[in-house]
């Protein structure tokens, strides 16, 4: 009972306590060689060689760049305040990589006569469907077609990228008995056991 009293006011104690750490929020991000951000406000443009970025944060934030470093920050520990801290880090740190690094989702296709082509800027996939299944080309993102099974989706926006590689996989999702249909690579598909004689 002694024991059971303890752990319940260590609970209690803990959730009086103000919550004044984020782990994400509270890291720095360290700004590369060759990228500019332009930070008004709550406002930040980013730069880099592969394109540029603007975005507009929560107005309650402080975004403060020192030389190549930014750190965001946040006047108070309301709910709101706190779930939209890590958040910001996040996304920002998210557009100094795009527009310095790029983002790739690489997909495969599994299953005979599963094929794609590159047309013009957008893709045409046979999926064992009685007819293809045309992907049109989208503002800021790129595709590369390696043989005829491999693809990649490459863009400076994660978000758009990986929502790109999911309209794509969901064209024709993995199956569990044999493994056909679209999947991202070095994903593992479970597998079930087919029915016995």
């Amino acid at each position: 009972m002694e024991k059971f009293c303890a752990t319940f006011g260590k609970i209690v104690e803990r959730r009086r306590c103000p919550f004044k750490m984020s782990r994400i929020g509270n890291k720095i991000i360290t700004v590369p060689a060759g990228v500019t951000v332009t930070i008004n406000g709550t406002e930040v443009a980013v730069k880099g060689p592969k394109g540029s970025l603007t975005k507009a944060f929560y107005e309650k934030l402080v975004i403060e760049q020192n030389g190549s470093e930014i750190v965001v920050k946040r006047p108070d520990d309301l709910p709101m305040t706190r779930a939209m801290h890590g958040t910001c880090r996040a996304l920002l740190a998210n557009m100094i990589t795009g527009v310095s690094e790029g983002f790739k989702k690489n997909l495969e296709l599994v299953g005979v006569g599963y094929r794609v082509t590159a047309k013009g800027k957008g893709l045409t996939l046979a999926l064992g469907y009685s007819h293809p299944v045309e992907i049109e080309a989208v503002d800021g993102i790129e595709f590369k077609v390696e043989g005829n099974t491999k693809l990649s989706v490459e863009g400076i926006q994660k978000e758009v990228v990986g929502q790109v590689a999911a309209v794509i996989r969901a064209k024709r999702p993995p199956e569990p008995y044999k493994g056909k249909g679209i999947k991202y690579a070095g994903e593992v598909i479970r597998r079930k056991e087919g029915k016995k004689a």
